[in-house]
């Protein structure tokens, strides 16, 4: 059983359970949190993963935990690895079932005085235009064929069709495309579960916000991003929905016998992993590559359709620019310096933001001297941030938060609070909820999450990210 004595302090926001606590670490573990939030974090599994993570075959400097660190499946949620590629491997579970689930901002030039007259009818016609809630698509099916052309091409197969604008593929993470994504490595299964979700929000903590700015902290920052005080926002949080999820559930099926072949032990079945160089490894990270820009995909047309909204309330000559897009359950190569020699890896991110620094090349180039965006949501009716990447994120991969974090299971939550409750208070803040259904409201209540303050003043003061805006939700849309 872990506990708080089996911890090093390295500052009030960084704590380490050192290589010699358990003889199968090939890393130390390491957690960005405050001490409350240590103590709160042995109430599940969580830490017991993230030392399973340290024990990967090809892990490099630390296995890292996000202060939104949460029981998952195999590896905890906020959870960070970076494996070398040279003989290191590649595990499903350790990117998620959601593959690429993310987040999109776009940004009006309105206050929320101009907009507050419309803001019912606005989010009731945003609620009509994108599907919502578990399974649930749209009413045109598209063709295997153009399943493939999105898996392979993500956003930039969109933009080609007429959908979106410049921005939309510029201000993306990646621009929102994996090169070596495969279509073919991707099972008919997966595909016929996509066909109609392209432009859908699905369920769960998934959800869409108008909110306003509330707070500037970076005036500077802000400025570069476009973002000012009482300015109005949508923010979209969804993935690659059932697609990503079967791409995962495929390949899970393929690595747990392949492991056996490879040799390849692992504290946890669930960590079911192959080598990055094998057949299996490949396939897989050009199936997940394909998931994700599938995701990426949906999340351009999920951005269409609110401007759609946008326009059909407020005019035609309106319109919503893309301050970014970036993803928080993802695989990709990146280059870093680990014991004085440049090192390829690849840094399995869930439940994780990659966060760049001012300069990275990766950046889009109106960005690059401040840093990259990174858009962080908050629990449900709470708020949300954007912060700027910076260079001593370098420690954790150029890695941060992804949300809040959930401190009890949606049961429990369920059993703790009503829907009716939850959209009760949210009213008496001056929120307006649409929701396709009351249990979604109670599994995603504010009380089944962390203080989003709490986890991004971590990662702030730990330097990992800066904090740049405070977004407050005026409106909220969810499935169920």
């Amino acid at each position: 059983m872990i506990s708080k004595k089996d911890f090093r302090k390295i500052s009030d926001c960084l704590w380490e359970i050192p290589k010699s606590f358990r003889a199968d670490m090939k890393v130390p573990a390491r957690a960005y949190v405050s001490e409350r939030m240590l103590e709160e974090s042995f109430k599940d599994r969580s830490i017991e993963q993230l030392v399973n993570v340290s024990t990967l075959p090809g892990i490099q400097k630390y296995a890292l935990a996000m202060p939104d660190i949460h029981e998952g499946y195999a590896s905890p949620i906020g959870g960070v690895a970076a494996i070398r590629i040279s003989d290191g491997v590649i595990s499903p579970g350790v990117c998620g079932y959601d593959i690429n689930c993310g987040m999109r901002l776009l940004k009006s030039e309105h206050t929320e005085k101009d907009i507050k007259p419309y803001l019912n009818r606005l989010a009731t016609e945003i609620q009509s235009q994108i599907p919502s809630g578990l399974g649930r698509g749209r009413k045109i099916k598209l063709s295997i064929e153009q399943i493939d052309k999105i898996l392979e091409q993500g956003t930039h197969i969109l933009q080609k069709q007429g959908y979106g604008e410049k921005e939309d593929v510029e201000n993306c993470e990646a621009s929102g495309k994996l090169d070596w994504a495969d279509a073919s490595v991707v099972s008919d299964h997966a595909k016929n579960r996509g066909r109609d979700q392209v432009g859908t929000l699905g369920s769960g903590n998934h959800f869409m916000e108008v909110q306003k700015v509330e707070e500037i902290f970076d005036k500077e920052v802000a400025g570069v991003f476009g973002l000012f005080k009482d300015q109005i926002v949508v923010m979209i949080h969804t993935g690659s929905r059932g697609l990503g999820h079967q791409v995962c559930t495929d390949y899970l099926r393929t690595m747990i016998p392949a492991m056996q072949r490879y040799r390849i032990k692992v504290p946890d079945r669930e960590f079911a992993c192959v080598p990055f160089s094998s057949p299996e490894g490949q396939r897989y990270f050009s199936a997940m590559a394909s998931a994700a820009n599938y995701a990426w995909a949906n999340r351009y047309m999920v951005a269409h359709y609110t401007r759609k909204a946008w326009k059909q309330v407020l005019g035609e000559k309106e319109k919503l620019e893309l301050l970014y897009d970036v993803a928080h359950n993802i695989i990709k190569k990146e280059k870093y310096k680990i014991d004085g020699k440049d090192t390829e890896v690849i840094v399995h991110r869930k439940g994780a933001t990659r966060a760049f620094p001012p300069g990275h090349p990766e950046i889009p180039r109106k960005y690059r001297e401040v840093g990259q965006p990174i858009l962080i949501p908050g629990s449900m009716g709470t708020a949300s941030y954007v912060l700027v990447g910076q260079k001593e994120g370098e420690e954790a991969f150029f890695s941060t938060c992804h949300g809040a974090g959930r401190t009890m299971s949606r049961h429990e939550a369920m059993r703790r609070v009503s829907g009716q409750e939850v959209v009760k208070s949210l009213e008496s803040k001056g929120i307006i909820i649409k929701c396709q259904s009351l249990r979604g409201i109670a599994e995603e209540a504010p009380m089944a999450y962390k203080d989003v303050d709490e986890v991004v003043q971590v990662v702030h003061s730990a330097g990992l990210s800066k904090k740049v805006a405070k977004l407050v939700p005026t409106a909220v849309i969810k499935g169920e």
